[in-house]
């Protein structure tokens, strides 16, 4: 199969679909890489790495993306709408649940859309092609949060772990999924004060035998979550429905209650946020002041360390891919998490959790 790996265009996305180690693998199943010339440069990976992995090297997107299966990172851009075709597959995040505009487009031009993000293993309700990615927000989300603290930035001023004599900072986390927990290991490890809310009593038990009396472990409710809120420096988002928008648990007047200089990261913002005054940001401009808070809403935050987001990705997209390229759309007929994966096919919505988001889109 001939294979496409575009340049992602997303505000500073540096990953790449497919790395050099994935196109060797590939070229060595018999398939055809064609890599958009620079790539790969902003994950450490020049275009001479991919030509001796196997690669053929193309000068511009067109010849990136009129291939039978296009790999990509992050969603189509508007820009890219062009390249859609009857017939391509498309294997990439989508979060089509925050995104109606690029949904309605992928019906109409007839592509086979597989997102990462809805990849279930069947059984288990994990998602193996989201937790990579998770890990690294999850992680960043801490290291972004402690930086916009600082006053020079726009927050109150806080150290996260604190100092002698002056107690340390207080950081909050909507959600003990992979995200939220990897973010209270960060915070811990800072010497942060960390509460963890969440609906899940199972979820906040295992919490408990993983973090034991270091982390504060809430239930999920209006009241628990005002409490917390109003007193916290950093807030975290970190709820994830699958396929779904995420659920308001911060109005806005909750909002209004927290200190003037706190900081609020939703991870959740590819999903629609969980706050209800943040909006996607960018790399390039990835704060704004509202209510007094500070809020970061960039959507893709694990393009900020992309040599390491790049190979951890590909860790666990190339069994998928490497099916994809091997038996085309039949692949889904025998991995039934790949099949979940499938959002859009055959000018149809088919993703059963995003056509709960856009019903009038369900034919």
């Amino acid at each position: 199969m001939e294979i496409g790996v575009p340049k992602e265009t997303k505000d500073q996305e540096f990953r790449v679909g497919v790395s050099p180690s994935s196109v060797r693998a590939l070229k060595e199943k018999g398939h055809t890489i064609f890599v958009e010339s620079s790539a790969g440069i902003g994950a450490g990976f020049m275009d001479n790495d991919y030509v001796d992995a196997g690669a053929k090297i193309v000068p511009n997107p067109e010849q990136a993306w009129n291939r039978e299966l296009v790999v990509k990172v992050k969603e189509p851009l508007v820009p890219e709408y062009k390249f859609l075709q009857k017939g391509q597959i498309l294997f990439t995040y989508l979060h089509l649940a925050a995104d109606r505009k690029l949904t309605e487009h992928l019906i109409d031009c007839g592509v086979s859309a597989i997102a990462y993000e809805t990849v279930e293993q069947s059984g288990s309700n994990k998602l193996p092609l989201l937790a990579p990615m998770s890990i690294i927000a999850g992680r960043l989300s801490v290291q972004f949060g402690a930086r916009f603290l600082e006053k020079q930035q726009g927050g109150r001023g806080v150290l996260l772990g604190g100092v002698p004599g002056v107690k340390q900072g207080k950081v909050t986390i909507l959600g003990g999924g992979v995200v939220g927990t990897e973010a209270a290991k960060i915070a811990v490890g800072m010497g942060a004060s960390v509460e963890i809310i969440d609906i899940n009593v199972e979820r906040l038990s295992y919490l408990e035998t993983l973090f034991g009396s270091r982390v504060g472990l809430i239930y999920s409710n209006s009241s628990n979550i005002e409490a917390a809120v109003r007193e916290t420096d950093l807030l975290i988002g970190a709820v994830l429905v699958p396929g779904k928008r995420a659920p308001i648990l911060v109005s806005r007047e909750l909002v209004q209650k927290m200190r003037p200089g706190s900081v609020i990261v939703d991870v959740a913002v590819d999903q629609g946020g969980c706050i209800e005054t943040l909006h996607p940001t960018s790399h390039t401009k990835p704060i704004y002041l509202e209510e007094e808070v500070v809020h970061y809403g960039v959507p893709n935050m694990p393009g900020a360390v992309p040599w390491t987001a790049t190979q951890a990705l590909n860790n666990s997209t190339l069994p998928y891919i490497l099916q994809l390229a091997n038996s085309g759309m039949k692949a889904l007929d025998r991995n039934p998490a790949l099949a979940k994966g499938l959002n859009v096919s055959n000018f149809r919505l088919v993703h059963p959790a995003v056509g709960e988001v856009f019903p009038d889109l369900v034919s």
